[in-house]
């Protein structure tokens, strides 16, 4: 089977390790707001760039596990994409870790058909995980935010705590009914953006743990490439 193989630095049982695991399954869980006017927000918002209302809420995507990368740059064709940050569930060697990536996705493309608009940009991720039992005694006290540089200027793009979302385990429950398989990534819901959503020169995200006192970063460039014709 094929898949993908990423070196994060995971920190699990009081020590820190490197490892590299083979991800054969990347699904991307949309609209999983816990909060539905926070959610409403984010519909709202995505709809003024004419992408149509989801069929249910969640609702789940699949992407090529190829797509995610630890990498510090990433190339997009044209200049309608747009990162957002959102944690992930990984669950590979018969253990569950939280991480942080980027759902960057074409726009444009998004307002024609969402699934093929995931699949069209790399989804950055990054290259440090957190064991899951860790931090579910303290789930609703972790931070997401999210900084996006544009036309020189570094701003707050997005920041709120993750009970914005539903729980993990509701999350991977309702991926068609079944337990996260190993070998999987799942990115789970994403902030409304301050301003609204739009493209930057570079994207910046992290998780603040504010009782383990630590945080998880990454960040990338985006370049543009040229469409023709």
């Amino acid at each position: 089977m094929t898949g993908t193989a990423l070196t994060f630095t995971i920190h699990a049982d009081g020590r820190s390790f490197e490892e590299t695991l083979l991800i054969r399954t990347c699904v991307i869980a949309g609209w999983t707001g816990r909060d539905k006017v926070a959610l409403e927000k984010h519909i709202v918002e995505l709809e003024e760039l004419g992408v149509p209302r989801p069929a249910s809420t969640p609702i789940y995507y699949r992407v090529s596990a190829a797509r995610l990368t630890t990498a510090t740059a990433i190339e997009s064709t044209g200049p309608d994409s747009s990162g957002e940050i959102e944690f992930m569930i990984v669950n590979a060697g018969g253990r569950r870790y939280l991480g942080i990536g980027s759902d960057h996705t074409d726009r444009k493309v998004e307002t024609y058909n969402i699934t093929v608009s995931k699949q069209m940009c790399d989804k950055p991720v990054a290259p440090e995980l957190w064991a899951l039992d860790d931090v579910l005694p303290h789930w609703d006290s972790l931070i997401l935010r999210s900084f996006a540089v544009i036309d020189g200027a570094r701003v707050l793009y997005q920041e709120g705590t993750v009970n914005a979302m539903l729980p993990p385990a509701e999350i991977v429950a309702g991926f068609q009914g079944e337990n996260l398989a190993g070998g999987s990534v799942m990115f789970c819901g994403t902030l409304a953006a301050k301003g609204g959503i739009r493209p930057a020169q570079r994207f910046e995200f992290e998780i603040e743990d504010p009782i383990l006192k630590r945080t998880i970063r990454h960040g990338y460039d985006v370049a543009v490439l040229p469409v023709a014709g």
